[in-house]
């Protein structure tokens, strides 16, 4: 039997992770599926014919490490997915501008490169918004992301000056439709579609990650919804092993993208009962072109 290692963190007990659902539909299809910590120094990675980037939530606290992690497995006879290529394209979210480039309609975004006083005051004007999202650019799982208003500046400015001196952010309107609609999430495996869930969040807050109490929901995305992920897809080369596209419905009934996921998305495997299957199927046959 083949051995692949699902690359995740050294502990998922405060965190929702469904790539157990994986291992059996794994060994269907002869891989013998393993959950390795990235932080394990111990690791031989010639043992394995395959890596898979999965839960490793945690690799924004120290991004240098987990990228010589990543080249070690590339530079080891273990095959790496999604490629280190991609990872290094897709870890910073300056990647919205190159997508931006091509045409892609993103959430309006200002890139300021470090932090001072006046910055959020001038961001309302700029972008013309009452509300606005503050981000790292290398982030994960909504860390030290803002929801600001004119009102609650002073109240997030110590925490925002000790985040963000020296380290370039992304600024955004708050689309409003994440509270009245919410988030939707497209997935692919390869090529293909797999299903597609809407993540709302939680009353008084506007994360949708079910660790800060988002609920979700399996949809079936509208025509023009769909299309928009799939011309973001032919834009990726290499195509991706696996692929999650959030999006907001504009004010103007557009859907503009907000993250495309290529590094450790959570693929929702428990929202769609056939899609552990549909992602070893697509990875056991990913595999045998490889060769």
């Amino acid at each position: 039997m083949k051995k692949c290692a699902f690359l995740s963190m050294d502990s998922l007990q405060n965190f929702d992770c469904y790539d157990r659902l994986l291992v059996e539909p794994f060994a269907q299809c002869g891989w013998e599926a393993t959950e390795i910590s990235w932080r394990n120094t111990e690791v031989n990675w010639d043992t394995f014919d395959a890596v898979i980037i999965r839960s490793t939530w945690d690799y924004q606290q120290d991004p240098e490490a987990f990228f010589e992690v990543l080249q070690e497995i590339n530079q080891s006879s273990a095959h790496l997915e999604n490629s280190l290529n991609t990872v290094k394209w897709n870890i910073d979210k300056n990647y919205l501008r190159d997508l931006e480039r091509q045409g892609i309609e993103i959430v309006p975004s200002l890139w300021p490169e470090s932090y001072a006083k006046s910055h959020p005051d001038v961001f309302f004007e700029q972008l013309q918004a009452n509300e606005i999202i503050l981000k790292p650019t290398i982030s994960a799982g909504a860390d030290n992301t803002f929801w600001l208003n004119r009102d609650n500046i002073e109240q997030h400015r110590p925490q925002m000056e000790q985040v963000f001196p020296h380290r370039p952010f992304i600024v955004q309107p708050f689309m409003p439709n994440i509270l009245s609609e919410g988030e939707y999430s497209l997935f692919y495996f390869g090529k293909t579609y797999s299903h597609a869930i809407l993540k709302t969040p939680e009353k008084d807050d506007f994360r949708v990650q079910e660790e800060h109490g988002g609920r979700l929901k399996t949809v079936e995305p509208e025509p023009k919804l769909q299309s928009a992920a799939e011309e973001i897809l032919t834009l990726l080369d290499p195509l991706p092993l696996y692929t999650r596209i959030d999006f907001v419905r504009t004010p103007e009934d557009r859907f503009a993208l907000m993250e495309l996921e290529l590094i450790e998305p959570s693929l929702y495997f428990n929202m769609d009962p056939d899609s552990p299957k549909r992602f070893a199927k697509t990875f056991d046959e990913w595999m045998r072109r490889k060769q």
